[in-house]
């Protein structure tokens, strides 16, 4: 049975194949018979998830072999790259790579990552605390960063460190050389143990030194033996060191035994502690960083307990203490200007509201008595819950006749107990363990040139720069002359 279709005949058999989907027809016939196309193949199985996807084309039958037409774009699955964990090789700004075979530096490598191992890595978590500040203070002066190896090998970091000559701090200052690039040392405050003030001065100090020296290691040699030392040692042997150089002069000066022992192995001990400090992997140390350091400041009236700031920050003393580890009697002193405090950052506001509403016992940290005959620190102090140890640490100035009382008239400042509790017990900040030294040695003093030191040794200012390799007639106060 045929039907008519667009003016064909067609069997009602191929209608319902082409229904079915069997045939398609083309849009366009050849002659006037029209041409079925294949249908399409059934589509393939779904892939799995994540599988590459595969497009087959088939091959055409008896027809020239032909590009094929791009198939649609699919886009694949992401995959994860792997990123690349292999650590940058290390890199110094103090020359390091020359002098890692050297046999002293060699000796401090194996210490550093060996038996000294556990204080190393102590000292290099402290590190991370300061690391910030450090950085930014010696990159905004143009000294090399890498001199933040410098107070590690001076102190490991310890704010309170306290040597054999008298040299405190983390930089390792002593009281003359600290107050000659301005630092506060008193009874009172001691800034060679703040870390950000002695940061101060360490970088002027080094500034100084190299500019003098024209050397970074023989300004770190200066900086542990003097510079005077140095200058000797370089007069002395000229001629041995004629055509040496840069870095190497401090070398070539060890090597002539011109330098003690402790400051021939400073600069490989810096050397060694940088290289194994910026590449612990290597040598087996590892490093547990800290909270970096950072602060607000507040101004704080004389004589205010660090209780009473701790109280209005509402933190423990012991933060207080630990953000100003240079107030060293529990108070700030009991004369002069205000002082700025450290206080951790965030807690400056309304700080000063916070602790104007205080009870004013709180922040007044002493009282004063005024003495009368026959009385002595002991007798003092016991009337008021201390010892006479005590009530020393806050009256160093007290006079005292000779059976041991106290002159009648005097005013004796009695310190509150929370104020005892948050003082730190350390030497006479005035303690100067090596002074002008014997053997023709001169330590400047306050006030003192070229000039005033070579009339008072005998000398005139030319011979002083000759035996000093000085440029100039710039000098600092503790430095050390030759005068002979």
């Amino acid at each position: 049975m045929a039907v008519s279709f667009r003016g064909y005949k067609v069997s009602i058999v191929a209608v319902a194949l082409v229904s079915a989907g069997c045939f398609s027809f083309p849009l366009q016939s050849r002659g006037n018979r029209p041409q079925p196309v294949p249908a399409p193949a059934p589509p393939a199985p779904a892939a799995a998830p994540g599988a590459a996807v595969v497009r087959e084309e088939p091959e055409p039958e008896n027809q020239p072999q032909a590009r094929p037409e791009t198939p649609a774009e699919v886009t694949p699955e992401p995959v994860a790259v792997p990123a690349d964990t292999t650590p940058a090789p290390p890199a110094w700004d103090i020359e390091v790579a020359p002098y890692e075979s050297n046999a002293r530096v060699a000796y401090f490598v194996s210490r550093f990552s060996g038996a000294m191992r556990p204080t190393f890595e102590v000292a290099l978590a402290r590190q991370t605390r300061y690391a910030p500040m450090i950085h930014a203070k010696l990159r905004a002066a143009g000294l090399p960063e890498d001199m933040i190896y410098l107070p590690l090998i001076e102190s490991w970091y310890d704010p309170h460190a306290y040597s054999r000559a008298a040299a405190v701090g983390m930089w390792q200052f002593m009281t003359t050389t600290a107050k000659g690039v301005g630092m506060r040392v008193d009874w009172w405050v001691d800034e060679r143990r703040d870390p950000v003030r002695a940061t101060d001065g360490a970088v002027a100090h080094l500034l100084e030194l190299r500019e003098d020296f024209g050397s970074m290691y023989l300004a770190a040699a200066a900086y542990n033996g003097g510079s005077g030392r140095i200058s000797r040692g370089l007069a002395k042997h000229a001629s041995q060191l004629e055509g040496v150089e840069g870095e190497d002069l401090f070398f070539a000066l060890a090597d002539e035994k011109a330098l003690r022992a402790e400051t021939a192995d400073y600069v490989p001990k810096l050397i060694a502690a940088a290289l194994v400090g910026k590449d612990p992997a290597r040598y087996g140390v590892s490093i547990a960083p800290v909270i970096p350091f950072t602060f607000d400041s507040v101004l704080v009236a004389p004589a205010t307990p660090l209780a009473a700031v701790a109280k209005a920050l509402d933190v423990p003393v012991d933060t207080v203490l630990d953000y100003n580890p240079h107030v060293l009697r529990g108070m700030t002193p009991p004369v002069g200007a205000d002082l700025w405090l450290r206080v951790p950052a965030g807690a400056s506001e309304g700080f000063a509201e916070r602790l104007a509403a205080l009870p004013e016992a709180e922040r007044s940290g002493a009282k004063r008595v005024v003495t009368k005959s026959g009385d002595y620190i002991t007798k003092i102090a016991k009337a008021n819950g201390l010892t006479a140890k005590q009530l020393n640490m806050y009256n160093p100035q007290a006079t005292r006749m000779k059976n041991g009382n106290l002159h009648p008239g005097q005013r004796i400042l009695v310190p509150r107990l929370d104020v005892v509790r948050a003082a730190r017990d350390v030497p006479d900040p005035k303690i100067e363990r090596y002074g002008t030294a014997a053997g023709g040695v001169h330590v400047v003093k306050k006030g003192e040139s070229l000039s005033v030191i070579a009339k008072k040794n005998g000398t005139s200012v030319t011979a002083l720069k000759r035996l000093n390799r000085l440029k100039s007639d710039r000098i600092r106060v503790g430095q050390r002359l030759r005068v002979r």
